[in-house]
């Protein structure tokens, strides 16, 4: 089995380079990508290697990872760029889809440090430039007009959230990316590493969710839906994002990618930014790290295109990640970027990295498994089915994909 050996999720610093119009001579970039705002920077700085013979294309979509394998697989492949994180990088080293980049890192990644190389037997296959993760945000204001103490665990918040409604401050001050499919999976994927929990038996493909921990996880979850409007099966990241800036929600665990969009003193809601206190994710049933996975995002070059496009596509990328973005854009996102002076607003993911949060897990069937969650926890959440028959429905169905794809027997 391959495995992620990196010191990224550390989130000390990196760098990139940059050269006088980009430096490229000639090629086609063509960058696949998800859509948020920390991204869309780098983006754009990869956009302007454009020109005189360099075309750049970007898609940005929230349906990247349904669109990477097929759009890599086809030769040429119809991105040259894929942006991936943790766990989006998984099927396209199964398919054998991204390329080794150790010889453009030795000629255009000088200033490129070790934490940023991300290395699959010991070749680098992609450079990561952010660390993200859910933390916290909280309206401050919230807390002292309810007169209440900042809380660090899930259960505080579920007793902050019962006083806020018992004083008519908000009826439903909690929210939580719980649309059924990858967004619920990965709120499982939260609370069950603040649990403490295995998502394996060791050394095996053979989930292990269906225990105490797996329980617990579950109770919490739900039991947090109480304080959440009555549609939270649709709520998505960008979602509660509106929801928070429209003054509906008082304390919610969000992306740390997107905590410009929150506070931005020029936004729509420069009064809830102000008052917004971020901090690292809470713990939960006793626990003492973080319930929130460590994350890392970064680029990777497709294999099936030509070699000219790889390298074109690497220096507009290190363009797009050079250290002037970061100290220009200082509270856009938790870089990687050399000499990056972390603001105030990099301390919910500094935060839970510092408490010893777990990064999500790499391992090649972690995907199968994350989407059995997305899948069929959907009736519990909902009230139809309780935990135990819950996770024996998702390890029933991840099973069934796990063999199809040779992980078990």
């Amino acid at each position: 089995m391959k495995r992620l050996t990196t010191t990224a999720l550390a989130f000390l610093m990196g760098a990139g380079v940059a050269h006088a119009g980009c430096g490229i001579e000639s090629g086609t970039v063509r960058i696949l990508a998800n859509d948020f705002d920390s991204l869309g920077i780098v983006l754009d700085e990869a956009k302007a290697c454009a020109g005189e013979g360099v075309k750049v294309e970007v898609n940005m979509t929230t349906e990247h990872k349904a669109l990477q394998v097929p759009a890599l697989t086809v030769s040429p492949a119809q991105y040259s760029v894929a942006l991936v994180s943790n766990n989006s990088i998984v099927p396209l080293l199964n398919k054998n889809l991204i390329r080794p980049l150790d010889e453009l890192v030795a000629k255009y990644g000088d200033s490129l440090q070790p934490n940023q190389l991300i290395k699959i037997d010991g070749k680098t296959m992609a450079v990561a430039f952010m660390g993200n993760g859910q933390h916290l945000f909280i309206r401050g204001d919230v807390l002292e007009e309810a007169g209440l103490e900042q809380p660090t665990s899930w259960e505080g918040i579920l007793e902050a959230a019962k006083v806020i409604r018992e004083k008519g401050i908000m009826q439903y001050p909690l929210a939580a990316s719980d649309q059924a499919g990858w967004y619920l999976a990965a709120e499982f994927v939260n609370m069950y590493l603040g649990m403490g929990g295995e998502f394996f038996e060791p050394g095996s493909a053979e989930p292990a969710i269906s225990g105490e921990a797996g329980i617990k996880t579950l109770e919490m979850m739900k039991a947090l839906t109480e304080y959440m409007q009555p549609e939270y099966m649709t709520v998505t990241s960008d979602e509660m994002k509106a929801m928070y800036l429209s003054g509906e929600v008082a304390i919610m665990n969000q992306w740390g990618s997107m905590v410009n969009g929150h506070i931005d003193p020029d936004g729509p809601a420069p009064e809830i930014g102000a008052a917004t206190i971020l901090a690292p994710a809470p713990t939960v049933g006793g626990g003492s790290i973080p319930a929130a996975a460590l994350w890392w995002d970064g680029f990777t070059i497709a294999k099936n295109i030509s070699d000219a496009d790889a390298e074109a596509s690497f220096i507009a990328m290190i363009h797009g990640i050079r250290p002037e973005i970061a100290q220009k854009n200082p509270t856009a996102a938790t870089w990687l970027m050399k000499d990056f002076d972390a603001p105030e607003t990099a301390r919910g993911v500094l935060g839970n990295a510092a408490a010893g949060a777990k990064g999500y897990p790499t391992s090649p069937y972690m995907g199968l498994l994350h989407t059995a969650l997305g899948a069929e926890l959907v009736d519990f959440m909902q009230g139809k089915e309780g935990a135990e028959q819950a996770l024996a429905d998702v390890e029933a169905a991840y099973r069934t994909a796990a063999q199809e794809a040779g992980f078990l027997n």
